[in-house]
């Protein structure tokens, strides 16, 4: 009988601890929230909505992909623009085209919960047709990149981390405008965007670095951001200081009228390479990188003993 005792003991013993284990497990899964539903209001302010973030996404614009990436969803990308190459992970995934010519059925193919793309992408209507959810963001001032990387950070139900990447991004801007030389404070500046010659004014998020840095844009807010100009402008304004991609800063000599120019004639020209041209033009996580390239090159040029009187070179 003591030992049909000790096996009946036992038996009931390992039924306890059983049920224990079990509960303990149904506890945890109790105490682990159910994700929460996801709601975004893009900017043609139309509201986009899922039961939770989703998890298949497809960027079309290369800052847009630098967002996911820096708030810790590389994971979820399943395809982005040919131009989207940093960082090195999203290389290996599919391209679904360019800006202005992504293919539709490519994108249809990777079954995406959500497009995240430009506002002025000629395939909204369409994906949108197909019933493919997408949020447009337009990333343009300074403004606008804090707005976007909030948005992203919605998408992905990451607030916090959205909040935390955009102080980050103002601390290093700050930091590298307080390291500007003295002597080019108050000097005018010319950035270039493109040969045709388009330029970065004063509204844009290049411009709100360069007037973080103390320098006067020759080209006015009223512009707009990316305003594309007639050369002539340019000579009459006669920029102190000339930023440009390298690819076009061997030419700048032989326009029109340009060796006349102040940043041309003493050889204060910033020219960037390819990759630091990337890093410049994309509005988002890099920006802080951006802004130090600008100031090496200022700390690299020669400048007068005093300063600029504002609004030289308007």
């Amino acid at each position: 009988m003591s030992g049909m005792r000790r096996h009946v003991l036992r038996d009931r013993l390992a039924g306890l601890m059983l049920t224990a284990w079990m509960a303990w497990c149904m506890g945890i899964a109790q105490a682990e929230p159910a994700p929460a539903p996801v709601q975004v209001v893009d900017d043609r302010q139309v509201t986009a909505r899922w039961a939770q973030p989703p998890q298949r996404i497809v960027t079309l614009l290369p800052s847009l992909t630098e967002t996911v990436c820096e708030l810790g969803e590389c994971a979820r990308l399943v395809g982005t623009d040919r131009y989207s190459t940093y960082p090195a992970a999203v290389r290996k995934l599919p391209k679904v085209g360019g800006l202005d010519d992504a293919s539709v059925e490519a994108i249809v193919a990777l079954r995406p919960d959500v497009v995240l793309l430009g506002a002025s992408s000629r395939i909204i209507d369409r994906l949108t047709s197909l019933g493919i959810k997408v949020v447009a963001l337009e990333p343009r001032s300074q403004p606008d990149v804090q707005r976007v990387i909030g948005k992203v950070a919605t998408v992905l139900g990451r607030d916090a981390e959205g909040a935390r990447l955009w102080r980050r991004i103002e601390d290093e801007l700050r930091a590298a405008a307080a390291a500007v030389p003295a002597g080019a404070r108050g000097r005018s500046v010319y950035y270039e965007v493109d040969a045709a010659p388009f330029a970065a004014g004063e509204s844009s998020f290049i411009g709100a670095m360069l007037k973080g840095f103390g320098l006067i844009n020759v080209v006015p807010e009223a512009l707009g951001p990316f305003p594309k100009l007639n050369p002539e402008f340019v000579v009459r304004a006669n920029p102190a200081v000339i930023m440009v991609a390298s690819r076009s800063a061997a030419s700048l000599p032989t326009r029109p009228g340009w060796q006349a120019i102040e940043a041309v004639r003493e050889r204060r020209v910033c020219a960037f390479a390819a990759d630091e041209t990337d890093v410049l033009s994309r509005p988002g996580p890099r920006m802080g990188e951006a802004a130090r390239l600008m100031l090496r090159c200022l700390q690299g040029l020669s400048w007068p003993a005093s300063a600029a009187p504002a609004g030289k070179g308007r």
